[in-house]
């Protein structure tokens, strides 16, 4: 066993090794020194990726003889069949896409492999959905009505998923290649160099002295984290440990603090700039400019983050919890600022050169420079220090991106099996189908399929598999390519926060030492305000920046009060507890809110003014009769 564990030691030593060249190799192909093709970049990305994978494999300190089987055997195997379709690729182009015999026994080997990295790194979700429609072009003949489909052979199914650009080395990757494994070399440069610690003591120097300061500070530290992460869960994670133990110390029950962590934690992947690695896959589907998709989300996802604040705050006022001074052991504003003021400008200037129209990949890399001259001016770290910490960004930035880049080659078997059969017309047809034509019980059935599908997938790999299955259903019906996306991708993304399979409450609920159950339905009821938010801006298009300014402030302005609403009737709390009828008056104001039209915006205005002046009466009426007057 010493010398099985010696040699899993010494395995992950070299994953460490090979992600960080990997890291510098990325940087060299975007600085333009080396400038690959996009095929040779996408397969040595993809190799490298998955070999890294399987050189850390398992994640846990002793190794079995088993585990060492398959760190090898993957391995080897991952780099035979990359280098092998580098060396076949232009062959293949020149003779007008004909392939032979090894070109499939290599290919077919390949998939297995893949598949079996994707269940090792992502789990089994991912795993059994590419599994199920790489089975559909040899099943489909069997399946009945629209479903059904002609057989496909084997050598046409492997030469369209291995070899073409359509299948596994697709978007998805060349995505993942071009832009995702840049940005999380860009984030693992801010938290290696510190910029993670001066985020939160931002956050905690924003709300110092606010009623439900600790939460407030949860709520804008996963804000500002989640904001170039690509993991609902890994946000939970990295903020989380720090942020629960701090809540429950102030008075919410664990089940409540876990909550809080995991809807704030999910709603960093709504938040522009990376939106979880999913807005540069976005822009690149679609073909629009990557700054159209920050200006199209930046609404919904303020909105989204005002809901849970406007949560936080009523919960703390409910229960009377949460309530202290100023804090002398947290830092004020201008102190914080003075003393990492350099880890802002590499972020503003990311901003800025995405603003300006620079590619989202050559503003990542611009940033990372910005980064390390700041860095060098204001601590003069001049030392070996230096270089380590620039060696271990480089390898933290391509490890965290392993698991995205595996989850973009399973999804590109996904996007293949569609392009090839036109099974994804086929499921449009089905949703069409039974929502009769209505809108709005096609965008429910889409809503119920994005959770489903989405639910155990990280946000890029969620992303990608409802855009491609369901979208078109609304695309069909009428509903613009840009909003349709958008529809998806958010309930894909808030599946981490939906009973029965909610992996951002699981973590929270682990790190709060609360009852799973118990954190993932209170996330669920806290995060209600997501669910609605989508269909805000399907039926308000303002919400998407779309439309005149005036238009889009007044659309903004109910919209706030409408999340005011409905965050109230969650609570159930406006300065004095609701009754169940008036929590539903609310609730219903809100939603009358979601139309963008003057009968339900004057109908909504009416149910919640109306109630919120009763509520008022009520309460101040209860204090006087407190006070004996």
């Amino acid at each position: 066993m010493f010398k099985i564990n010696n040699l899993n030691a010494y395995l992950e030593k070299l994953a460490a090794v090979l992600a960080t060249l990997t890291g510098i190799f990325h940087i060299l192909n975007v600085s333009g020194v080396l400038a690959l093709s996009a095929m040779t970049l996408r397969v040595i990305h993809l190799m490298a990726m998955m070999s890294i994978m399987f050189l850390l494999f398992p994640k846990k300190k002793a190794a079995s003889v088993y585990d060492l089987i398959i760190k090898i055997t993957g391995t080897l195997i991952s780099l035979a069949t990359g280098f092998y379709i580098l060396y076949r690729w232009q062959g293949i182009i020149e003779s007008g896409g004909v392939t032979n015999s090894t070109d499939i026994v290599v290919g077919i080997i390949f998939v297995v492999v893949l598949l079996l990295a994707t269940k090792l790194s992502v789990g089994n979700v991912l795993m059994i959905i590419a599994l199920l429609f790489l089975l559909y072009p040899f099943l489909g003949q069997y399946l009945p009505g629209m479903l059904q489909s002609k057989a496909y052979s084997m050598n046409r199914v492997i030469s369209f998923i291995y070899v073409s650009t359509q299948g596994i080395y697709g978007i998805p990757i060349s995505v993942s290649a071009s832009y995702i494994v840049l940005f999380c070399i860009y984030g693992a440069f801010l938290n290696v160099f510190g910029a993670g610690e001066f985020m939160f003591k931002l956050a905690a120097s924003l709300t110092r002295g606010l009623v439900a300061a600790t939460a407030k500070t949860a709520v804008i530290f996963s804000l500002l984290a989640g904001m170039i992460s690509g993991s609902a869960a890994g946000n939970v994670a990295i903020s989380g440990s720090i942020t629960i133990p701090m809540m429950k110390k102030n008075g919410y029950k664990p089940e409540v603090a876990g909550a809080i962590e995991a809807v704030a934690s999910t709603g960093g992947q709504v938040m522009p700039p990376v939106m979880g690695a999913a807005a540069f896959i976005m822009a690149e589907m679609l073909g629009m400019p990557y700054i159209s998709i920050m200006k199209a989300a930046i609404i919904p996802a303020l909105l989204y983050f005002i809901s849970i604040y406007f949560i936080v705050h009523l919960t703390a006022i409910k229960g009377k919890i949460d309530f202290h001074e100023k804090s002398e052991a947290v830092e004020n504003l201008t102190d914080v600022i003075r003393a990492g003021w350099y880890y802002i400008l590499p972020i503003l200037a990311l901003f800025a050169m995405l603003a300006l129209g620079y590619s989202p990949f050559k503003a990542a890399y611009y940033s990372i420079i910005c980064m390390l001259i700041v860095y060098l001016i204001a601590t003069r770290d001049f030392s070996y220090g230096f270089i380590e910490k620039t060696l271990d960004a480089f390898r933290k930035g391509t490890i965290d991106s392993v698991t995205i880049a595996i989850a973009c080659a399973a999804s590109g078997i996904i996007v293949g099996v569609i392009s090839m059969t036109g099974l994804g017309t086929k499921l449009s047809n089905l949703i069409i189908l039974l929502s009769q034509g209505q809108l709005l019980i096609a965008l429910f059935l889409t809503m119920l399929t994005s959770i489903i599908l989405g639910m155990g997938l990280p946000t890029t790999a969620v992303y990608l598999v409802v855009v491609t299955v369901v979208a078109p259903a609304l695309v069909n019906m009428g509903v613009p390519l840009l909003t349709a996306h958008m529809f998806v991708f958010f309930f894909g993304c808030i599946s981490t926060i939906t009973p029965p399979v909610a992996l951002a409450s699981y973590v929270a609920a682990g790190l709060a030492g609360a009852d799973v159950s118990k954190v993932g339905w209170t996330a669920f009821r806290f995060g209600l305000v997501s669910f609605i938010l989508p269909y805000m801006f399907v039926y308000s298009p303002s919400l998407l920046a779309s439309g005149s300014w005036p238009v889009i402030a007044r659309t903004m302005a109910l919209s706030i009060l409408g999340v005011y609403a409905i965050a109230a009737s969650i609570v159930g709390y406006f300065k004095t507890d609701i009754s169940i009828p008036l929590r539903i008056l609310l609730f219903t104001g809100g939603l009358l809110l979601v139309d963008q039209g003057l009968i339900t915006d004057i109908s909504g205005l009416v149910a919640i003014i109306g109630t919120f002046i009763y509520l008022h009466r009520k309460a101040a009426a209860g204090k006087t009769v407190l006070l004996g007057k």
